[in-house]
């Protein structure tokens, strides 16, 4: 099975707000597009990835991750994450109404492609499916199989939320690079010791230059 993944992206003047205790102000934009980088490049190196939809408002990078593959929309609701995600479904699902989806948060630069490709494979039988995040509380992707609803319900305590909705919780172990999303610098911590991709590194060795 082939997926389509949306990603939706904040604008990068206001993407990753919690991160700016450990990183301060001024890196914190390019860290968050680096995250997003590393994300989309991992995705789009997917084997299980027919292809990869970004739905932000942000020039600079729809710009960069157009380069690496992914197709950019607009972020025509302006509503929210959730919003934005079900604007993307809806989109990719006029034109390919049968299409596999899966919605994958943006903030994950370990990720690694096998990893991905074994959590939607094993999302593959079920109508939604989820992975929850390192804490345990949130949710780093969604699936949806053909003919099946995404029904997104990120933000605050979403594993619950998921889990009311309906969707299976993938329980597979060696995902870690796809559970690891960053909002604090304990998560960038996390991530960096997993093995981040060369964007988020190169910007985390400048936030560390700058301590």
């Amino acid at each position: 099975m082939q997926w389509t993944l949306v990603i939706p992206l904040k604008p990068l003047a206001r993407a990753k707000s919690r991160l700016a205790a450990a990183s301060g102000e001024g890196l914190r934009p390019g860290l968050a597009l680096a995250f997003a980088q590393d994300t989309v490049a991992a995705a789009v190196a997917c084997a299980a990835v027919r292809d990869v939809a970004v739905v932000t408002n942000d020039p600079l990078a729809g710009r960069e991750l157009a380069a690496l593959g992914a197709r950019i929309v607009r972020d025509e609701p302006g509503g929210g994450l959730n919003a934005a995600l079900a604007h993307g479904a809806a989109l990719v699902r006029a034109q390919r109404p049968a299409a596999p989806l899966a919605a994958l948060n943006a903030d994950l630069p370990a990720l690694r492609p096998a990893e991905l490709a074994r959590a939607l494979g094993g999302a593959a039988p079920f109508p939604r499916a989820f992975m929850p995040d390192a804490a345990g509380i949130g949710t780093t992707l969604l699936c949806a199989g053909p003919g099946a609803e995404l029904r997104p319900a990120f933000g605050a305590r979403s594993r619950a939320r998921h889990t009311a909705s309906g969707a299976v919780e993938l329980a597979l172990d060696g995902v870690d690079s796809l559970r690891q999303d960053v909002d604090t610098g304990d998560d960038l911590r996390a991530a960096l010791s997993l093995g981040v991709g060369p964007r988020t590194a190169a910007a985390a060795a400048r936030l560390l230059i700058s301590d």
